[in-house]
């Protein structure tokens, strides 16, 4: 349920602060003033795809906020766009991205918009309807994975006999690569050999000089009369007298062994090292021809030796899959043969649960659109002929559309093909009905218990091509949802304005060069004066406030509730929750602001 609103910098808005209530919540207002945009920003404010046109224009951030509550819990949701077009979303405080406000938007809202009715002149829409009225999640999600599998296995398949039908020359090749390969003698595991040959190549390149610089090192250390080692005896004895006069002395003498040691080692390396020189242009020669060797392969097979070798690997698995192709292809025919009948299992149940479900849905169909006023209407929902194999996806092998009837006398015939504007608007509102009913476990709205958790919907201009009794229709059944539900809906007809909870009026005005938009909560004189605007037009006059209070009487007789409240009533409630609204740290439920 949505409880708090707020929008800055966005399209033409620049900061708009709403509360809503539980029920039907109504906005009116002239076709421009921003009802819309109000549904946009929802949209957004749940995931829907951000862009920095939509900033307004000389700011460089629009932000959307709201309150909601769900199960007793609030949740407060924030989204920023940037002029540049990037945007951060926040849950409660916490970063989160667009995927995740996607996700709990199902909890949250439901947002229908104005042109959503036109996705039932698709047909590859009906069963989504079907799915999402009958809950078969359970029988979805089966039947997706065997398709998953089945293709799997098929993909394999498809690759394996494809390869088998070059399979003679692509041995040929491959033998001859691995040949290649093995004949170079690298090992698995040991992937710097190159680096090491290198090294060698670097000392063997220059013998000479490594041979006389380790000679005259060790000559300096242990050799010469004037060698380190020897003279560092003496410089140890003085070091032990200085220490019996200076205890600071003594670390120092207290190396003296470490050092003799390291030194000791370090001739001896030296020595060793010498003595080990291959000063022999061969083993240069067999060095050089080994890099070239290893670096041909590496730009061939590479781009590191640790890629070559594998894929030395991957060419043996190959040839041996190439060689025992036909054990493969056997085995993998029945794999596959054992996924599609699985699948084709988990389709069958599938199109029987729709087929269930469709039956169930058409008469809730017929039932609502009795109530909208179109009472002679049939409908159904028609199969056809499964989907060829080709065909077959993770959502089953149906095909299916709604046909319909609106007239006595005619034939039922596809919806695409029958239905008007008006005709249309109903059907998704009756459609809208029971998919939220039933999604949350309640046969119809009045069956839902009010400690259940429902999300809000909102249905932005439901009533587009009705008028007159069917606008009072549509107007009684949104009421009866919004029994169930927070229903929030956009409108142009003060029929359907006539039965909200809650009516809010938006209006644009342009003062000094800069536009303002207010949107105000309606007192019972308010909403005399807009339905009185609605029905009308620019002139109000008394016999149209009269017609105005008329229609609220009769909805609330109809509803079984008061007529209307007294001037001071309406002004003390209002008064009292602008009052509650500042204690709670919100705005005020009337706000005017710039644009």
């Amino acid at each position: 349920m949505l409880r708090f609103l707020r929008i800055s910098h966005l399209a033409v808005l620049d900061l708009v602060e709403v509360e809503f209530d539980p029920g039907l919540n109504v906005l009116t207002g002239e076709t421009g003033a921003g009802k819309s945009i109000l549904v946009e920003a929802v949209g957004l404010l749940l995931g829907g795809r951000a862009s920095g046109d939509l900033v307004r224009t000389g700011e460089d951030l629009a932000s959307i906020e709201a309150i909601f509550e769900n199960a007793g819990e609030e949740l407060l949701v924030r989204r920023e766009i940037t002029s540049q077009g990037r945007s951060r979303a926040f849950i409660n405080g916490a970063l989160a991205t667009a995927g995740a406000l996607k996700d709990l938007s199902v909890r949250l809202i439901e947002l229908h918009g104005q042109h959503e009715h036109q996705t039932l002149l698709d047909p590859s829409t009906h069963l989504d309807v079907i799915d999402a009225y009958g809950g078969l999640d359970r029988e979805l999600a089966p039947t997706a994975a065997a398709f998953e599998s089945m293709r799997a296995r098929r993909d394999e398949l498809g690759s394996l006999r494809a390869a088998a039908n070059d399979r003679d020359s692509r041995l040929e090749f491959i033998t001859f690569q691995l040949g290649e390969l093995e004949r170079a003698g690298l090992k698995a595991g040991v992937p710097g050999e190159d680096a090491e040959l290198a090294a060698q190549r670097q000392v063997l390149a220059n013998a000479e000089r490594v041979e006389r610089l380790c000679v005259e090192s060790y000559a300096a250390l242990y050799e010469r009369d004037d060698a380190i080692l020897a003279g560092l005896g003496q410089v140890w004895r003085r070091v032990g007298e200085l220490a019996a006069l200076d205890p600071q002395f003594q670390p120092y003498l207290d190396a003296r062994d470490g050092i003799k040691s390291q030194l000791e080692d370090l001739a001896a390396f030296l020595r060793q090292y010498a003595a080990g020189i291959e000063a022999s242009p061969a083993r240069l020669q067999q060095v050089e021809e080994r890099l070239a060797l290893l670096e041909r392969l590496k730009r061939k097979y590479g781009p590191t030796l640790q890629d070559v070798v594998a894929r030395r690997e991957a060419l043996a698995r190959e040839r041996s899959d190439l060689e025992r192709g036909d054990d493969r292809i056997a085995e993998l025919d029945r794999d596959f043969a054992g996924a599609r009948a699985q699948y084709v299992n988990a389709a069958e149940r599938l199109s029987a649960a729709r087929r269930h479900t469709a039956a169930t849905f058409a008469a809730g169909v017929v039932t609502v659109l009795r109530d909208l006023a179109m009472e002679q209407t049939r409908f159904e929902m028609r199969f056809g002929p499964a989907l060829p194999e080709a065909g077959w996806t993770a959502r089953g092998v149906d095909t299916a559309e709604f046909f319909v009837s609106p007239n006595p006398g005619e034939d039922l015939r596809p919806l695409v093909r029958v239905v008007s504007g008006g005709e249309l608007s109903r059907m998704m509102l009756a459609v809208k009905t029971l998919t939220a009913t039933s999604r949350h476990g309640f046969s119809d709205a009045a069956d839902r218990p009010a400690s259940a958790s429902a999300p809000g919907l909102i249905f932005d201009e439901v009533d587009a091509g009705i008028g007159g009794r069917v606008a009072d229709v549509v107007g009684r059944k949104l009421r009866a949802l919004g029994s169930a539900f927070q229903v929030l809906c956009i409108t142009h007809l003060p029929q359907i304005a006539a039965y909200a909870d809650t009516q809010f009026q938006i209006e644009k005005t342009v003062e000094g060069g800069r536009t303002r938009t207010r949107v105000q909560r309606l007192s019972d004189s308010g909403r005399v004066e807009e339905l009185a605007r609605m029905l009308g037009g620019e002139a109000i006059t008394d016999g149209l406030r009269g017609s105005a209070r008329e229609m609220l009487s009769e909805r609330a007789a109809k509803l079984g509730g008061p007529s209307t409240r007294g001037p001071g009533e309406s002004m003390a409630k209002g008064e009292s929750e602008r009052g509650k609204a500042k204690e709670r740290g919100r705005a005020p439920r009337t706000r005017e602001t710039n644009t």
